[in-house]
């Protein structure tokens, strides 16, 4: 009997950093398994990920050999098939960087009738779960847990999309109302406020100015001093005014 594989800790995951495209209708990302498979691999060695159904991951079944992988056509009766064979060496701790994989990015897949593994794009919103698998020339050397599900995005259908604007509920309504009440309310306090005042002052420079017109105009119409009577004993020298007066001219 073969020797079943190591199990390994490891949980493989979706990136947490942001990502363009992270999780879409028919594909997602994933983080390489760096670090995982150091002394279990040879440097013949391959990493394969196994991609099922979430409700069927429990029944898969590792293959023997490269010749027993489920492709990628298998997916819709299988329920599960195996894919992105990658040399174990491109996992390792030394490698440079940790590489981060696209789970259905090959669009070629279905137009190629093909037996041996495809990338395809996924054909449902899942869930998914997916698991490392460390192949060598004998089979299976070690695995990873299976992941958590995977849910893809959904497409909106137009048919589902509502062209009306959503409806409000009553009590949204009537605080709306009374708002706006009061915003119209103290629009027009402030308005009252201000045109008051500004008649006010225009009306106390129209009485500055009346005040003014009506003492400019009486200085015009006061009326000229009388002569006053001159005193007994003065000598005429006014004979028009003395011949003028009532009384009795005093001798010159």
């Amino acid at each position: 009997l073969p020797t079943p594989p190591a199990r390994l800790p490891y949980v493989p995951h979706v990136p947490p950093m942001a990502l363009l495209g992270k999780v879409t209708a028919t594909t997602f990302a994933l983080e390489g398994p760096r670090c995982v498979f150091d002394g279990h691999a040879d440097a013949s060695d391959t990493v394969w990920l196994a991609v099922a159904f979430a409700n069927a991951s429990a029944t898969f079944r590792n293959p023997r050999s490269r010749a027993d992988v489920p492709p990628y056509k298998q997916l819709p009766t299988a329920r599960s098939y195996m894919t992105l064979e990658t040399a174990a060496a491109a996992y390792l701790c030394s490698a440079p960087s940790p590489p981060v994989l696209r789970v259905g990015g090959d669009t070629a897949c279905r137009d190629q009738d093909r037996q041996d593994p495809c990338n395809g794009p996924l054909p449902s919103p899942g869930p998914y779960r997916v698991k490392f698998l460390l192949m060598g020339c004998r089979g299976p050397k070690a695995e990873t847990r299976w992941s958590e599900p995977i849910l893809l995005r959904r497409a909106v259908s137009p048919c589902t999309i509502d062209p009306a604007p959503t409806r409000r509920g009553s009590d949204v309504v009537v605080i709306a109302s009374i708002l706006a009440s009061l915003g119209a309310v103290l629009a027009s306090a402030v308005l009252g406020a201000l045109g008051a005042k500004v008649w006010g002052s225009l009306c106390h420079q129209d009485l500055g100015t009346d005040t003014f017109i009506r003492r400019s105009y009486r200085t015009h119409h006061i009326p000229p001093a009388l002569p006053q009577p001159l005193p007994p004993g003065c000598r005429c020298s006014l004979p028009r005014l003395c011949r003028s007066s009532p009384q009795p001219p005093a001798p010159c």
